[in-house]
């Protein structure tokens, strides 16, 4: 059993899917303070800050920590959630025809080992077709997305190709999890 020191709803749903025992809850921590010059850069911090106002808050002496946060970049650009619907346009425009990367990084502390890990997923959308684009900022369920949309929704039917693991760009690298947790012998 860990402990998911996130209220990510999809988060949970892949460390079910993986067979990762978990109980869920967590701090807050405020990613405005993060100042960072790259979007691997500020997902890494991002997480560290995570981390360590949930290892104050819990430990993981009774219950294994991890913790974990993403970021979504285009043209070199952090896609931050959107704070309007202009926002939301402009950030999906850029998205529109080109690469996405979606990186997430983690942190998983036990009495016996600390992973540390930063992965990336890239994204090749085809363009998006402009109504459907409207009646999807119509529809608001961009509102507290990082970069306005979620692969597994909006997106999903403008991807070209794939580049890396699902469950990264899901918000959770439960792939390499999992060889270290359902690993018998890392006893963790």
């Amino acid at each position: 059993m860990i402990r998911l020191a996130s209220s990510s709803v999809t988060r949970a749903a892949l460390l079910r899917e993986a067979g990762i025992a978990f109980i869920q809850e967590s701090v807050d921590f405020d990613e405005e303070s993060v100042v960072a010059t790259s979007p691997k850069n500020f997902v890494y911090l991002a997480t560290v800050g995570k981390f360590e106002a949930n290892i104050k808050a819990f430990g993981y002496e009774d219950y294994p920590l991890l913790v974990a946060d993403t970021v979504v970049a285009a043209h070199g650009k952090i896609l931050r959630k959107a704070k309007s619907v202009e926002d939301a346009r402009d950030i999906l425009l850029l998205q529109s025809g080109s690469v996405v990367s979606i990186i997430t990084s983690m942190i998983f502390q036990s009495r016996k080992m600390k992973i540390i890990d930063i992965s990336k997923t890239d994204y090749i959308f085809k363009k998006f077709d402009l109504s459907d684009m409207q009646s999807y900022l119509a529809s608001d369920e961009w509102r507290g997305k990082a970069g306005a949309c979620m692969v597994e929704g909006f997106c999903k039917k403008y991807i070209k190709e794939v580049k890396g693991f699902e469950s990264t760009a899901m918000g959770l690298n439960t792939d390499l999890l999992k060889t270290y947790l359902l690993n018998k012998e890392n006893n963790w």
